[in-house]
């Protein structure tokens, strides 16, 4: 069975996760929001987040004025493989910085080598 959580404190985890980013991280992160959504999309149901956007290393001086680039995190696959609230904690911080790395140009086996696959 999967953790129980209300959606005002999976938020409460995204923040802290966002909070605890190193300040020398989180004022490069560039027009980006993070979004919570209940479930992940059907086409890949088990991924526990994405990163949707432009790397900062791909980008080309006219992006400015574009829409923000984003950060989902599907909240019923993260509640589904942990069994305590800490252990949720854990992967919500996980997940949102591996989804912060991709912001910054940083590709899934280096995050694998870094432990944040």
């Amino acid at each position: 069975m999967p953790l129980q959580m209300s959606h005002a404190e999976f938020d409460r985890l995204v923040d802290e996760a966002l909070d605890a980013l190193p300040v020398e991280i989180a004022t490069r992160v560039d027009n980006v929001v993070v979004l919570v959504e209940e479930q992940a999309p059907p086409e890949d149901p088990d991924i526990l987040g994405i990163y949707d956007g432009v790397a900062l290393t791909e980008r080309g001086a006219n992006h400015a004025g574009d829409l923000p680039d984003r950060i989902l995190l599907f909240r019923a696959n993260l509640l589904e493989m942990c069994a305590t609230p800490e252990e949720l904690a854990d992967e919500v911080r996980i997940t949102v910085v591996h989804e912060i790395a991709h912001h910054f140009g940083i590709d899934d086996a280096r995050l694998d080598e870094l432990g944040y696959a």
